[in-house]
């Protein structure tokens, strides 16, 4: 039967396709990599309602959709975006040249461009405008706009003259509805309860200082041991996990001591830190390598300012190396990439990176998928093409394990069960 659209963009649903068929979709393709590093040829998937119901080789289905010469993913998870950031202007600037409103309404377009670019869930790591990434999330649940599943960081938590220091213009400026800077056990724990009674999914804590922002240099730890202890006692009291923005070497030890679930950047992880990671059982490495690729060679055309970009400069010497080391010490390593620094849908220019220092294609693809997943906390839901989980499900041309790029070129997409991207020829 025709594979039809909608007219309209924002839902881009096949009338055969919709969630609200109980009727069994079969989506037949070349090949299909499950998220767990097997590859089956030629893949199938039975979709019914949101759901998987079946994945193999040669299954049935009431509706049959074939997508020809392509490779079936489970949808793609980045573990660190910025989806409410307008592109092009910096966060600092943000605070006093725009409004909340604007976030939201800038978050709604990216949220749709990230999903059609195949990235079904992310992990959203802080706004400017402090929540308005709760209320996207909440929007996006709710069925209101299209976009991706979303875990939401709400408000980072920042020592002051820090890393999220957002106060970096004038100190007669002041900035009311950003409530981030705590200095101190208590304070912490209090910006930590503050931000999960207001929505978080997540707490977000700026261990050391950062390179697209004034103040302590990234190589610096920017709070304590016990500060970034009780950041993550107070959020496992909420059943959650703490990821850590983290550059300099000593902040990273501080935070994998202190037992966040996510180094953050990682920029200059040394052995002593590789091999801490090693023996941890819940603490990971999320680096991004892309956006230190695009700041010093873009930067000055995304609105970042010279100093800041010089600061990106002088981290790439470490990122390379610390990304080899971690692949030589075996560490199981997280999906991200800063998207929001950059353009919002070039999520997938990571990949290229990771495969150029010497990850494997597969090992790349599972970053983004299980194993994304799995540190999320969601691996019984996303992150592989299982019975059971939702169907989240990509199509790229070709083989991506030939050629990586393929993920940058993404041309049918599924969120549980609805379609919101179909550039794959008709097939009877």
């Amino acid at each position: 039967m025709a594979f039809l659209l909608l007219p309209t963009p924002t839902v881009a649903l096949p009338v055969a396709a919709s969630a609200q068929d109980q009727d069994h979709i079969l989506i037949r393709a070349a090949r299909l990599i499950d998220g767990r590093g097997n590859l089956i040829e030629p893949g199938a998937v039975v979709v019914g309602g949101d759901r998987i119901v079946a994945v193999g080789s040669r299954l049935g289905g009431d509706i049959v959709v074939d997508l020809g010469d392509v490779t079936l993913l489970p949808g793609l998870i980045d573990l660190h975006t910025h989806l409410t950031d307008k592109v092009g202007t910096h966060w600092e600037e943000v605070l006093i040249t725009t409004t909340p409103a604007q976030a939201a309404l800038y978050g709604a377009a990216n949220a749709l461009t990230t999903l059609r670019a195949g990235f079904t869930t992310v992990r959203d790591m802080g706004p400017t405008w402090s929540y308005t990434d709760v209320d996207l999330r909440d929007a996006i649940d709710a069925g209101v706009i299209p976009g991706p599943r979303m875990q939401v960081a709400g408000n980072y938590v920042s020592a002051t003259g820090g890393a999220g220091d957002a106060r970096q213009f004038s100190i007669y400026v002041d900035v009311p509805t950003v409530r981030n800077l705590a200095d101190g056990v208590d304070a912490v724990r209090a910006a930590v309860r503050t931000n999960h009674k207001n929505g978080a999914d997540f707490t977000k804590i700026l261990a050391t200082g950062a390179v697209l922002s004034q103040g302590l240099p990234p190589g610096a730890q920017q709070y304590s041991d016990e500060e970034l202890a009780v950041a993550v006692e107070e959020t496992n009291r909420w059943g959650r996990f703490t990821a850590a923005h983290a550059h300099g070497t000593e902040g990273i030890k501080a935070a994998i001591r202190a037992g966040v679930r996510t180094i953050d950047h990682g920029s200059m992880l040394d052995d002593e830190a590789v091999a801490m990671l090693q023996q941890s059982d819940h603490t990971f490495f999320v680096p991004t390598l892309y956006v230190g690729v695009i700041v010093p060679r873009d930067g000055a055309a995304l609105g970042i300012p010279e100093p800041l970009i010089q600061r990106s400069v002088e981290m790439m010497r470490y990122r390379t190396a610390t990304f080899r080391r971690a692949l030589e010490a075996g560490l199981t390593i997280g999906f991200a990439t800063d998207a929001g620094v950059f353009e919002h849908g070039h999520n997938a220019r990571e990949f290229q990176i990771r495969v150029e220092i010497g990850q494997s294609e597969m090992d790349a693809i599972t970053s983004a998928t299980s194993v994304a997943a799995m540190i999320m906390g969601w691996e019984a839901d996303v992150g592989s093409l299982e019975a059971g989980k939702y169907a989240d499900i990509i199509a790229v041309p070709g083989n991506p394990l030939d050629d990586i790029t393929a993920l940058e070129r993404v041309m049918w997409v599924m969120k549980g069960g609805e379609v919101y991207r179909s550039e794959v020829p008709e097939r009877r």
